[in-house]
Parts: structure tokens; C-alpha cells; sequence
């Protein structure tokens, strides 16, 4: 479907889209990216052969434009790129909290836009990402998006309504995690292990749950009981967290971030 793919902000997220987009197997040659500093487009460039170029220039000859950028740029990028954009063109938002309709409006009611969620897991290749699509998107279109998702780790396709669900779930969830970690290490060190055989004990025992419950086909709750004996050491464990409430404590934690994406969207 596309011949040009142009990539409006190549940070962290935008440089890992362009990694997915090769690995997709678009080739690098109909890969531009638009940056701010000329070094990191050198830097860009001599990593994956892509082209460097002017914003309305990259903007008015693409099939797929990707907008990268931080959602507090969007209200004034979209008025400079909104003249060039071809109107058949396919739009790639991944930033939290803006809207389809948003977006389309600020583009002067473009009609194919998807709307994409991915976490930090993408630049590796395990992310996982949730989208919506306006109703202008075509079969080819939707199709091109699901293979670049694919290449990114693993995508569903969502209603809109729940994107900010998502946010607070997959998108802000690596950040759980490595909370989680942190404190594990904290607590090992309070115990007396070194701070280096401590991190290395905490990321292989997640690293290795993570795996079996991904490959075992078993639910969470059945490897957490297989796990636990009666009165046993893990279960004073469990105990604990139960008494703290964690359920209510990361549910309480996902709304937030839930709810910042909704106020992203004002």
C-alpha cells in the first residue's frame, strides 16, 4: 500500500516505529523522518538508511504519516502540516490522549486516521499496543496498519472509548513493573544481599515468571496458587500485600493514568 512513510518526531518511539516499519518490510528508502537537530538525523540515517527531510516536503508526498511528537506539540504542528497533507493519505497518531475527531479537525476533517497506543516493550519488539480506527480507513489501510503493529510485538483493535483504559494498562504499564522491580531490589538490599545480586535475583525471578505464565497457558491466579503452600513462606508473603490492599492500589493506579490521558485530549 505505501510507497512514502513519513515520521513526524523520531524519539525514542519514533525511531522504534521506524525499526518496525523495516522489519515489516517496507524499504528504507521509502522511510523519511522530520527532526529538530541535524544530528540526530545524521545519527538516524546512518542507522537505517532512511531519508531526512523538510516537514511540508516529507508531509506532502507521503502515503502514511506518522506523528511521533509529543501530544502537547499537536495544536501547533497540525495548522504547518495541515495544507500539504494528501487527502487520501493515512494518519498514524501515537500520542496519548488525542483524539480521532481531535486530530481529524485539526487536520481539516482528514478521514483516515488511526489512533495507536504502544508501550516501551516496542523497542524491542515486544511491545504492546491497542488502536482504533476512523471510519475512513480502508481495508488496505487497516491492513497496513496490523502489519506494523505485528512488527512491533503484539496489537488488538479496541473501540475508541477505551483507549485511555489502555493507557492506563498496557501504555503506562512497563512503569509498574519497574516500579515493582525497584522496590524487590530495595527490599533485598534491606535484608543484607549486595545491591548487584540482589537486581540480578529480582530480574531473572520476574523474567522467568513472566515466560511461564506467557508459555504455561495457565492463569495468573493457578500459578500463583501452584506456588503458594499453606501457611508457607509465600503466603506470609501474599499476606502482606493483601493486607496493604494492592488490588485496590494498582487499580487506584491505573485510573490516574487513565484519567491524565483523558485531560491530554483538552
Amino acid at each position: 500500500m505505501a510507497n512514502q512513510i513519513a515520521v513526524v518526531g523520531a524519539g525514542v518511539m519514533g525511531e522504534a516505529f521506524i525499526a518496525a516499519l523495516i522489519r515489516s518490510g517496507i524499504p528504507a528508502t521509502s522511510i523519511s523522518a522530520v527532526v529538530r537537530r541535524s544530528e540526530r538525523g545524521d545519527e538516524l540515517k546512518a542507522k537505517y538508511s532512511i531519508e531526512i527531510r523538510e516537514l511540508i516536503d516529507a508531509v506532502g508526498t507521503c502515503d502514511v504519516l506518522l506523528l511521533g511528537i509529543k501530544p502537547q506539540g499537536l495544536a501547533e504542528l497540525m495548522p504547518q502540516i495541515s495544507p500539504h497533507l494528501r487527502s487520501e493519505a493515512l494518519v498514524i497518531s501515537l500520542l496519548a490522549g488525542k483524539t480521532i475527531s481531535g486530530i481529524s479537525a485539526g487536520l481539516k476533517s482528514h478521514s483516515a486516521i488511526a489512533r495507536v497506543m504502544p508501550n516501551t516493550p516496542t523497542l524491542i519488539g515486544k511491545g504492546m499496543a491497542g488502536y482504533s480506527l476512523s471510519a475512513g480507513v480502508t481495508d488496505t489501510q487497516k491492513k497496513f496498519v496490523e502489519n506494523l503493529l505485528a512488527a512491533t510485538g503484539k496489537a488488538i483493535e479496541i473501540p475508541e472509548d477505551l483507549q485511555n483504559a489502555l493507557t492506563g494498562t498496557s501504555g503506562s504499564g512497563p512503569a509498574y513493573f519497574f516500579r515493582f522491580v525497584e522496590a524487590m531490589v530495595d527490599g533485598a538490599v534491606a535484608m543484607g544481599l549486595s545491591r548487584d545480586d540482589a537486581t540480578t535475583l529480582t530480574i531473572q525471578t520476574i523474567v522467568g515468571a513472566a515466560a511461564l505464565l506467557d508459555e504455561s497457558g495457565e492463569t495468573p491466579t493457578r500459578l500463583r496458587e501452584k506456588v503458594t503452600s499453606l501457611k508457607g513462606a509465600t503466603a506470609e508473603a501474599l499476606a502482606v500485600f493483601d493486607a496493604a490492599k494492592i488490588s485496590e492500589i494498582v487499580a487506584e493506579a491505573m485510573a490516574a493514568s487513565a484519567r491524565r490521558a483523558g485531560e491530554l485530549a483538552q
